[in-house]
Order: C-alpha cells, then sequence, then structure tokens
C-alpha cells in the first residue's frame, strides 16, 4: 500500500483541474494515491473528473466547508502515513514527491514540510502564498523567504538551502497524519487564511518541527479562489490572524502584542481610506477587527489547552523584530537583509 495520499481541495476549480491535474498524475501517480475532495461544486468539475482522471479517487462533501474544515472532513476519510494538501492551481515537478518523501522518512522530529513554490506566470519570481518557507514577526504578520509583504523576489538559488521554518504553505503541504490529527488539524472555524499558519504554530509549541526543502520544486498560480484585492480575503486575513494570535501567543506577550496590533490595524485600515481610497478594504479590516471581538471568547478553551501544553513558554520560531519597521522604515525588502533583533 502506498505511503502517500495527495488531498486536492476542488470548488468551482474544473479549469485548474483541466489544467494542472495531469502534471500531478505524471509524477505523482507511481509513489501516491490522488484524491479529489469536493467542496460542493457547481461547475462540471465532478463530470471532468469521472471522465478524464479516472484513477483519481473523489470525497465529495455536501455544502462548501472553506479550505480547513473541508480538508478536515476529507481527511478523515484518508488513512495514509503522509498526507499532501495540494492547491488545485499547482503544477508539480519530476521528483518532487520523492525528494519530501526522502527528507520526512530521514527526519522524524518534522511534523510537515513544504517544497519551494515559484509563480507560475514567471518562473523565474517565487510565489507569494508560500516562496521557500514562511515566519511571522514579534505582532503575527506572515512573511517568507522570498516575498515580504508585496516585494516578491527572483530565485536565483539564494533559499535553497534545507531550512526550518515557522510554518509552510497550504498550498503544498506534507504533513504526518500523526501529527495532523495531534493537535485536531486545521481550525475549521477560520473558513480559510492563516490557518496552515495556526496549525503550524501549535505543533512548534509541542516542539514538533517545519521545514522547506527546496530541492522540491512546485509552481503556483495563487489567488484563484479569492485574489488579492478582495475584500472577503482582507476580511478573512484580518479575522484570522488575530484569532491565531489569541489562541498562540505566549501569555507573557498576549497583552502587548494585541495593544499594538489594534493600532496597527486601525493604521492599516485608515491607510487604505484615506491614501488608497479604497473604502471595501477600510471596511473590510474594521469588519475583522469586530469579527474578532465577537467570537474571540470562543476560542479561551483553544487557548488554554495550547498554553497549558507548550514545551516552551517562548516562540522559538516567531522572529523578534517587526517587519513593518523593518520593511517601511528602513526600507529592508529582501528577506536575507532582515536584522534579527528587536
Amino acid at each position: 500500500m502506498k505511503k502517500v495520499a495527495i488531498v486536492i481541495l476542488n470548488w468551482n476549480g474544473e479549469q485548474m483541474l483541466r489544467r494542472f491535474l495531469p502534471s500531478v498524475l505524471q509524477y505523482s501517480e507511481a509513489v501516491a494515491d490522488i484524491v479529489v475532495a469536493d467542496n460542493a461544486s457547481t461547475d462540471a468539475s465532478l463530470a471532468l473528473l469521472e471522465k478524464k482522471f479516472p484513477t483519481v479517487r473523489t470525497i465529495v462533501l455536501d455544502r462548501n466547508y472553506g479550505f480547513a474544515e473541508g480538508y478536515n472532513r476529507a481527511l478523515r476519510q484518508v488513512e495514509y502515513e503522509y498526507y499532501v494538501l495540494l492547491n488545485s492551481d499547482v503544477e508539480v515537478t519530476e521528483g518532487w514527491l520523492d525528494t519530501l518523501i526522502d527528507f520526512m522518512d530521514r527526519h522524524p522530529e518534522a511534523a510537515a514540510c513544504q517544497p519551494k513554490l515559484l509563480a507560475e506566470h514567471d518562473r523565474t519570481l517565487f510565489e507569494y502564498a508560500g516562496a521557500s518557507g514562511g515566519y511571522i514577526d514579534r505582532y503575527g504578520y506572515p512573511f517568507c523567504r522570498g516575498r515580504l509583504f508585496e516585494t516578491v523576489e527572483k530565485d536565483e538559488g539564494q533559499y535553497d538551502d534545507v531550512c526550518e521554518v515557522m510554518w509552510a504553505t497550504g498550498a503544498c503541504l506534507m504533513i504526518r497524519r500523526a501529527d495532523y490529527w495531534r493537535v485536531d488539524g486545521l481550525d475549521g472555524r477560520f473558513f480559510a487564511h492563516n490557518e496552515e499558519i495556526d496549525l503550524c504554530w501549535r505543533l512548534c509549541n509541542l516542539g514538533r518541527k517545519i521545514y522547506c526543502v527546496p530541492q522540491s520544486r512546485v509552481f503556483h498560480v495563487g489567488g484563484g479562489t479569492l485574489p488579492k484585492g478582495n475584500p472577503m480575503k482582507t476580511f478573512l486575513n484580518f479575522r484570522n490572524n488575530l484569532t491565531m494570535l489569541y489562541k498562540n501567543l505566549p501569555e507573557v506577550e498576549l497583552r502587548h502584542v494585541m495593544r499594538v496590533r489594534c493600532w496597527l490595524d486601525y493604521v492599516a485600515a485608515f491607510k487604505s481610506l484615506i491614501l488608497d481610497g479604497n473604502f471595501s478594504e477600510f471596511k473590510a479590516v474594521i469588519r475583522g477587527r469586530q469579527a474578532f471581538k465577537a467570537w474571540r471568547n470562543q476560542f479561551d478553551a483553544d487557548r488554554v489547552a495550547i498554553q497549558a501544553s507548550r514545551v516552551s513558554q517562548m516562540d522559538v520560531m516567531r522572529k523578534p523584530y517587526s517587519l513593518l519597521w523593518q520593511y517601511y522604515a528602513h526600507g529592508v525588502h529582501i528577506y536575507i537583509n532582515l536584522k534579527n533583533e528587536r
């Protein structure tokens, strides 16, 4: 029996499946079973799978559960040693999966890993969503080796070392089934955005490790479901990012970080309104903060359990500096130029 399942969560992604699933089959089928979990699509996705890809197993969900809960429901029906969560808009390459399997087999301390993600539209560039492995700064802003905020670097091999990171992208995430369920999987309440960072942070809190293995390469379109600049995406990012911080931050930092984030979030909101003239973005940020406040108490038990099970009272992999300060005040737009200081 194969020990790897590649699980693609699909929602109205017929064209993406038609375009990218052939590469997954070509370069993965020898070592992994391929599963498409459908989030109640209304397009012809299922008909396409039945007609063109009969070797692919399908799991049909009764409604659109979003990325997080959609994966949870699908993965409960998939029993393999390793899961690979793969977006439908990813083109894989020869040997990509063998490299990840070999790494995980040789590193039992690793809970999860990702390949290097490059942009499908320009294969010389890193891809925004994952690049060569992710971190968050002291105030919860995510960034990657190869991408700081809106600045995406050209891939010149500068991040080709295997590296421990804080989070691996949900666009292409290999994770041990035992570790996935050890922390109860993705938080289904998030629906989408920041859910994989939250998952990896919870694993880091338990002393498990996350890696980027850039010798494995894939190409990602990105933004297929909710493109950049969509107010719903902004809303989910702000709401979920604050929720993730509330769940995972060490007790000694929680109050300070949340106070600073309140100020920074309102600065971001009024920048969208006054400087950019974008009222929809302004509303999305404000709504995200309001939604976090409205449901924060639902995560009290999560926070208690996470903090009680920590192996360290500090976050080893979270960066100690403010990315905003280095990026905007000091003009540091390249990952390797960041100063690892408060």
